[in-house]
């Protein structure tokens, strides 16, 4: 039968197809993804030639979870969904979460501003400026407690993007919870927890690579012991693709990322299948629909495959990758803010089909400021029309066993599997980084995609083509200055309040774990329990891990 097609596609080709381009042309010289992959006019099962549907898609909730991590996927549950929010006091944001919830989202994600971020109190003088101003500022459990105020921690699922900080944030996270009533072992929710692609694509690291990465295990191995249903890591190729890299790129460094991550958990003496079943994923979205399906399904295959065969798993929830995806921010513009809400759309589908397990999707004026009430509930909304109206959720990966999809899928997959063996070759990822490969990779496919952009053989709507006088942006949200002062002084209260004397007890124990090897975690509780704020134990972890310092040219 395959032979049968591809003569009478071939015969298509030199007959219709031909009579066709010959008259009216086409578009384009060429065709291509966003990661360069050329694309042929059409594809049809014999494009397929070594295709296996058993061996290479399956059925979902079963290897290699090609077609989705669980049966039934939409049809029993919809998908998470999870606005990132968190801007100012942390007051404001306890109102904001409490808007979401309100207007149907299903968990929280929480945004930290840049001082929390890299382990300074909002007292501090590297934290000037910046308090309040791309997340919300937390500098001790009096904080936390705030955030969280009147919403059950023990019914609602909770993501938090912090890494360099993570194991404090996770202690005030369980702080809280116990202080309201709530067993840690019944959390549910995510913290990010992923240092390596800091060194490569935010730059929102403190500690060497070797003390980050202790630190990322100690926090895999106590929530696996100690809050089961929580995730200790979502591996997050995100920010990767935001800092310029392809698609195929986003997926290989990613799953790069998670090889090091099981490895060094592996080699700090856990399990595999002890603490494989509660790493999660976390993608980029972007505009071109069918890459990013095929991407998302690719990602599933690769891993299952590399946790059997690399990693000897035998649990399916080993197996299984699930993630998190959130549109592009990178793919905002300033201009034409209403193009916005379709380029999300459009993401947001992708991430949909693709088989996504939460999603958060841009509101239209993040390229020039906070996202207002207004544009965030339109975001929301796009998921929730999307889940309700459109069909996609109505039946388990809907473009699967499409040639073209199938073809797409394996195509990504090739590409990213060679750059992984690459990494290898190198020595994995954390020598791929401090090497430099990986920041060389990311930066030539920006550079190449800003040449395009303005040579425009990439339109992008409103920026370099069908671009119009500028229309008012109305109502732009910022934070006020005065937030700072606040925190300032909330922050004082809290240190004249505390016992100081059990403080520095508390800290005292940070520090001694830190140059031992018991886990940081329970002495990280202690401390934020004492109110030890999060520049006073990352300045005891300073003391002993010392302060990345990279090399010129190298993030």
């Amino acid at each position: 039968m395959g032979g049968s097609i591809s003569d009478a596609k071939e015969k298509w080709r030199e007959g219709a197809l031909r009579r066709a381009i010959g008259k009216i042309g086409e578009r384009r010289a060429a065709f291509d993804t966003s990661s360069g992959i050329p694309l042929d006019v059409l594809y049809a099962p014999s494009d397929l030639p070594d295709f296996d549907y058993l061996r290479d898609v399956g059925f979902p909730g079963e290897f290699p979870f090609t077609r989705g991590v669980q049966p039934t996927m939409y049809r029993s549950r919809l998908w998470t969904m999870r606005q990132y929010a968190g801007f100012g006091s942390a007051e404001e944001s306890n109102e904001r979460y409490r808007y979401l919830l309100e207007h149907g989202q299903t968990g929280l994600s929480v945004a930290f501003d840049l001082p929390t971020q890299i382990g300074y109190d909002s007292d501090h003088p590297m934290a000037e400026g910046e308090v309040g101003k791309v997340g919300v500022a937390i500098d001790s459990l009096a904080d936390m407690e705030t955030l969280f105020r009147g919403i059950p921690l023990d019914r609602i699922s909770t993501s938090m993007t912090i890494n360099a900080t993570a194991a404090v944030l996770t202690a005030m996270y369980v702080a809280v919870a116990e202080k309201g009533g709530a067993g840690r072992r019944g959390l549910r929710g995510t913290i990010q927890n992923d240092i390596l692609k800091e060194y490569v694509a935010r730059g929102t690291y403190i500690f060497p690579p070797g003390p980050s990465m202790r630190i990322v295990t100690d926090i895999i191995s106590f929530c696996t012991a100690e809050m089961p249903r929580w995730n200790g890591i979502s591996v997050s190729g995100y920010h990767i693709r935001e800092a310029g890299a392809t698609a195929v790129q986003e997926l290989a460094f990613t799953l790069a990322d998670g090889i090091a991550y099981v490895q060094a958990a592996i080699d700090a003496g856990l399990a595999v299948d002890a603490f494989a079943p509660r790493i999660s994923f976390f993608f980029n979205a972007h505009s071109n629909l069918f890459e990013e399906v095929a991407k998302f399904r690719a990602a599933r295959r690769m891993w299952a495959r590399l946790m059997r065969d690399r990693f000897g798993a035998r649990d399916p929830r080993s197996l299984a990758l699930r993630f998190h995806a959130q549109t592009g921010g990178s793919t905002l513009t300033a201009r034409q803010q209403d193009n916005n809400i379709a380029r999300v759309t459009i993401q947001a589908l992708a991430a949909v089909l693709g088989g996504a397990q939460s999603l958060h999707t841009n509101s239209r004026d993040e390229a020039l400021c906070l996202p207002t009430e207004d544009s965030v509930r339109t975001a929301l909304r796009t998921q929730q029309i999307i889940a309700e109206e459109s069909g996609a959720a109505d039946t388990v990966d809907p473009l699967g066993g499409a040639p073209f999809v199938e073809w797409l899928t394996a195509r990504v997959e090739e590409e990213a599997a060679a750059l992984i063996r690459k990494i290898d070759a190198i020595g994995g990822m954390r020598r791929a980084i401090e090497s430099g490969f990986v920041q060389r990779e990311i930066q030539a496919s920006a550079y190449e995609y800003q040449r395009a952009v303005e040579a425009r053989t990439r339109i992008v709507v409103g920026l370099n083509e069908y671009v119009v006088e500028e229309e008012s942006r109305g109502e732009l949200l910022r934070v006020r200055p005065e937030v700072e002062e606040g925190q300032r002084a909330r922050l004082a209260g809290v240190r004249a309040a505390r016992d100081g004397a059990g403080v520095e007890r508390t800290l005292g124990l940070v520090e001694r774990a830190a140059r031992g090897t018991d886990n940081l975690m329970p002495p990280i509780i202690d401390a934020v329990k004492a109110y030890a704020t999060v520049g006073e134990i990352c300045d005891r972890l300073r003391v002993v891990f010392g302060e990345h310092r990279p090399e010129t040219g190298i993030c």
